[in-house]
């Protein structure tokens, strides 16, 4: 089965597609000799560890019945000194906003996406230490 197509554009810039039929672009910054026109791929690759375990996130909460406004999750990583310069931490944090959503929920939501749900953090999880923290905002508390 053929899962992605990367197409080189030029100046170490690539676009790709996947089975979705949407391309995306990839490049590097220009201090590796790119153009600066796009994400790095281990960029993305945080990108994909955010929006991957969010979806599970949003699952879980929905089906707790959890009012949830809005959420955004900033992931930060360190990379391995030689190559291949692997992740080896990467830290997320979730800024939930929701009228009532309990501490123990976000939890629980947080820990079943990356132990159980979370492809992308089980395959980082093989060299990186994933941690993560989370904040409620109350819209009401603005």
């Amino acid at each position: 089965m053929k899962s992605v197509t990367a197409q080189y554009v030029k100046n170490r810039t690539f676009i790709a597609k996947g089975k979705s039929n949407h391309w995306v672009a990839f490049d590097t910054g220009e201090q590796a000799g790119g153009g600066d026109a796009a994400s790095a791929p281990m960029e993305a690759v945080l990108m994909a560890l955010a929006t991957c375990s969010g979806l599970d996130v949003i699952v879980i909460l929905e089906k707790r019945r959890v009012q949830l406004e809005d959420l955004r999750i900033e992931v930060t990583g360190e990379r391995a000194d030689t190559h291949p310069k692997v992740f080896t931490n990467i830290h997320t944090k979730y800024i939930f906003t929701s009228p009532d959503l309990k501490e123990k929920d976000a939890e629980k939501a947080i820990n079943l996406s990356h132990d159980k749900y979370c492809s992308v953090s089980a395959m980082l999880e093989s060299t990186a230490e994933i941690t993560s923290e989370y904040e409620i905002v109350r819209p009401d508390e603005d």
